[in-house]
């Protein structure tokens, strides 16, 4: 999976426009808006294909990665209760992105064995079951990103501790990269992912390319932003990298 800036660019802007017209859900938890067009842009711009959902209800979330879906020719499979069904299937609909969602109800560790070499996963820490979900959620291990929102404070995410990874794979977590409550966890073999001397997370792009997770925090709010950009051009970044970084946020 290349990264494909076209395609982080347009589902930001994608998920920003349709999670800002969508009404919310009634159960609506603590959630910063930003948070959605990172995940959108991070999803599309790794060219995830297969995407797992694991919620209580649809959120503006479900919709940016369906958005994401939708740039990449991908597909999003969002695991929620039944009694939540008909709900969330009218609010893809509304949204446009009817063919870029696959509803699955029941037991969300049962549901995820259907599943393999899933590249890109959101899973709330709060959903049923939430701890057996490590022994069943088959990641790809070449490279694949896991989200875990709805972090309590000192909580911690699946991280590492997922089906499959083995010593020889690259883990690489960070907690709140946006906001509070959030890990994001990017797991790849080696040449997959490391950690850069500047602080960011350098990822091969395929052919010799490589590109760089830059990560700032914001003096002000405290927050950590993550973003990427071509390796080529992360030196001469300088001090426009922290504008790049409140964009993609």
């Amino acid at each position: 999976m290349d990264w494909s800036p076209k395609h982080a660019t347009n589902a930001y802007l994608d998920a920003l426009k349709l999670c800002s017209t969508t009404k919310k859900p009634r159960s609506s938890r603590a959630q910063k808006p930003e948070s959605n067009e990172f995940i959108s842009a991070l999803a599309a711009g790794m060219s995830a294909k297969l995407m797992v959902e694991v919620t209580s209800e649809v959120s503006p979330s479900t919709i940016a990665l369906a958005a994401a879906a939708r740039q990449t020719g991908g597909k999003l499979v969002c695991i929620l209760p039944e009694s939540e069904l008909l709900t969330s299937q009218k609010r893809i609909e509304d949204s446009g992105l009817r063919d870029m969602v696959e509803f699955k109800t029941g037991d969300p560790a049962e549901v995820l064995l259907n599943y393999e070499n899933v590249d890109f996963s959101l899973v709330d820490s709060k959903a049923d079951d939430y701890d057996r979900l490590q022994e069943t959620l088959d990641v790809n291990l070449k490279r694949s990103v896991v989200v875990t929102s709805n972090l309590l404070e000192g909580g911690k995410g699946l991280g590492g501790c997922l089906k499959g990874v083995e010593k020889t794979t690259r883990v690489r977590s960070m907690t709140h990269p946006i906001g509070k409550g959030m890990e994001v966890t990017m797991i790849g073999k080696s040449g997959g992912y490391r950690r850069s001397k500047s602080g960011g997370y350098t990822v091969d792009g395929g052919e010799g390319r490589k590109s760089k997770w830059i990560s700032k925090v914001d003096q002000v709010s405290g927050e950590e932003h993550i973003y990427r950009m071509p390796r080529s051009q992360a030196a001469a970044a300088g001090a426009g990298a922290g504008q790049g970084a409140a964009r993609l946020s």
